[in-house]
């Protein structure tokens, strides 16, 4: 027996208005229009703290050169390498930010809405390398900040302690480029919506 005449031409009509709510429900889900607020905190946590740290890197270290300076103005130029190796904690998170920004997509405005093609994913993938990058840029300039402020004061009285000073540098200055190593591969982390 045939179904009555009302439901047959509901059926049609209402099949595809029910996958067309699925499918926006499924792409709003996944890509809402506020992912990309994920990826430009990435983007901003990764300049902000790596500079954070470059700048009380370079401070503490730079008060510490002009102390010892007053007394041994020749070792200055010498002294000037925790200066150098804070600033490149700033370039550090300068490089990952370019690297994210320049993955996110602008929403476009299709049939009325605006959809993105940015998901979610992508937006967790790239705060988490935002903050690997930056966090680790801020520990590693206070750690840089410290130890050349003391160090520089210390080969100023004793100049044999210079190559064990920049080894700690050195070693300090390794944790913000295991900060930028991880946020490089957490940036080749990102799904694109269909």
């Amino acid at each position: 027996r045939p179904p009555p005449a009302p439901y047959t031409t509901l059926r049609p009509v209402a099949f595809p208005r029910i996958v067309t709510m699925l499918s926006t429900l499924m792409t709003t889900e996944n890509c809402p229009t506020s992912a990309p607020f994920f990826g430009f905190m990435g983007v901003t946590s990764a300049l902000v703290f790596a500079n954070i740290g470059a700048a009380y890197g370079t401070a503490k270290s730079g008060v510490g050169i002009a102390s010892m300076g007053v007394m041994k103005p020749g070792l200055v130029m010498r002294n000037i390498i925790p200066v150098i190796m804070a600033g490149v904690l700033g370039i550090y998170g300068l490089i990952v930010a370019v690297i994210l920004q320049g993955s996110i997509t602008q929403p476009s405005n299709s049939g009325g809405e605006m959809t993105t093609k940015f998901s979610s994913f992508s937006g967790y993938a790239f705060l988490s390398a935002g903050l690997c990058c930056g966090l680790s840029g801020l520990a590693a300039g206070m750690a840089i900040g410290v130890v050349g402020d003391s160090g520089v004061r210390a080969v100023g009285q004793q100049e044999k302690l210079f190559v064990g000073v920049i080894l700690i540098l050195i070693f300090a200055e390794a944790l913000g480029l295991y900060g930028l190593i991880v946020a490089l591969i957490l940036s080749q982390q990102s799904v694109d919506c269909a």
